[in-house]
């Protein structure tokens, strides 16, 4: 954890990867992570914890299978959705976005259970920033 501020436009230009988030810092239990993502993700669920996300740049649309049936979120930049702990979901970006990312350390980006991951998708529990 850094004792000085971190500018989230420095830290997400240190990358290019998409789906490949990075560290920024830590807050109690929880990274904070920042990733640059275009295109989809997949569908996965978080078994145990919820997910939040915060666009900072682009928008985001994140797919939900819920009781009563499939719906879409859009959120466009300066939006948040925290996507609920046992809900099957999947992110998807129509233009390169920017988002920020609050799970516990050590949460894999693909959850509990998933469909396979695509050869885009990095499936890591964040990487530290470069």
């Amino acid at each position: 954890m850094s004792s000085e501020p971190i500018s989230l436009a420095q830290a997400l230009a240190t990358f290019t990867d998409r789906w490949s988030p990075r560290i920024v810092t830590t807050v109690n239990d929880y990274d904070v992570r920042v990733a640059k993502v275009e295109g989809e993700h997949l569908w996965h669920v978080h078994d145990h914890t919820d997910e939040f996300f915060l666009v900072l740049d682009g928008e985001l649309h994140i797919a939900l299978r819920e009781t009563a049936g499939e719906r879409t979120v859009v959120l466009p930049r300066g939006a948040v959705f925290t996507v609920p702990r046992g809900t099957e979901h999947k992110p998807y970006a129509p233009v390169p976005t920017e988002i920020l990312v609050l799970e516990p350390t050590g949460t894999s980006t693909v959850g509990d259970r998933h469909d396979e991951v695509p050869g885009h998708v990095d499936a890591t529990t964040g990487h530290a920033l470069a």
